[in-house]
């Protein structure tokens, strides 16, 4: 045990005194808070002493619980976000698979219309399959082939317009050279002033009509149809509208044809088995009228034609017997 010095002894023992007074008397004051209420001094001291590492001890807890929270307990929240996001990009692809059948079904009902607007025309649809890797040459490969009846040189079509001919038929497949290709062609002619002329590929999406003279006169915006004279397709199909005109070297124009069909998007097409006449949609109106008009007028000629020559063969039979001259 230390031993305190006697000198010290009467101060320390004073100091003692001293404490336990002043303790004494903070028991017994009575102080009055904002509330009204009588608290005893010894309390509020006790209280101001104490709140300081209460507090600092209170925030301490406060800062280790927001860590754990925020850093370690995120853990699973982290691998929530994960496993949404995942579920979101699932969908996502999903989404675009839908569009995709939902587009892949309005062109397979088009095709169907139009083929059921054909009945009488043997037609079989095909699906694109593959394409030449080679960037010279505009070749396309069909699912269909000779078992279905498809041969050489038949033509391809989509219901916008001519897409190409077959080149190769195989057991199970065909190979169709497209309209855009540099050795591509179609016998073609101008709707609506009837000049022919063959429509060409150049290798780029846009194609060339040969032969049309200087002296012609062309416009932007004709439209270009098959003339049936390739024995391939039959007339009238849409082949294209022109966008360009200017003179080509002497004496033919240079002429720019767009294609009808989307030759550049193709999926579907159709594969006609003959080169009988077609009625393109577009085309039903303006045919079928002269049609309907044709057999009004005939029966008309004749029947005013009949009796103009019956009243000319009886004319001279009552006056041959008062004048024989």
């Amino acid at each position: 045990m230390v031993a305190i010095p006697s000198r010290h002894r009467s101060l320390l023992l004073l100091t003692i005194v001293v404490v336990v007074q002043v303790l004494m008397l903070a028991i017994q004051i009575q102080r009055t808070d904002k509330e009204g209420e009588k608290n005893s001094l010894m309390r509020s001291w006790s209280v101001g002493i104490i709140s300081p590492f209460e507090r600092a001890g209170a925030w301490g807890v406060g800062k280790v619980r927001g860590t754990w929270r925020h850093y370690f307990a995120l853990s699973d929240t982290s691998r929530e976000n994960e496993r949404l996001k995942q579920e979101n990009d699932s969908l996502k692809l999903e989404i675009t698979q839908l569009r995709s059948k939902a587009s892949e079904a309005d062109r397979l009902a088009h095709l169907l219309n139009f083929s059921q607007s054909q009945e009488k025309v043997p037609m079989i649809g095909a699906r694109v399959i593959g394409a030449s890797p080679d960037a010279n040459s505009a070749v396309i490969y069909l699912d269909r082939g000779q078992r279905d009846g498809i041969k050489k040189n038949m033509g391809v079509i989509t219901p916008d317009g001519v897409v190409g001919k077959v080149i190769e038929s195989y057991s199970d497949t065909a190979q169709v050279l497209l309209l855009t290709d540099r050795d591509s062609g179609v016998g073609a002619m101008i709707e609506e002033s009837r000049l022919q002329s063959p429509v060409g590929g150049t290798g780029e999406p846009l194609l060339t009509m040969k032969y049309i003279s200087n002296d012609d006169e062309v416009k932007i915006g004709e439209h270009i149809v098959t003339s049936g004279m390739d024995r391939i397709f039959p007339r009238d199909l849409p082949v294209g509208t022109i966008a360009e005109v200017k003179p080509g070297p002497p004496p033919f124009k240079y002429i720019r044809v767009r294609p009808s069909a989307q030759i550049e998007k193709l999926e579907e097409v159709i594969v006609l088995l003959t080169s009988d006449q077609i009625v393109m949609k577009k085309k039903t109106e303006s045919v079928d009228a002269p049609a309907t008009a044709a057999p009004a007028k005939a029966p008309a000629k004749d029947v005013v034609q009949k009796p103009v020559t019956a009243k000319h063969s009886q004319d001279p039979a009552p006056k041959n017997p008062e004048n024989p001259q």
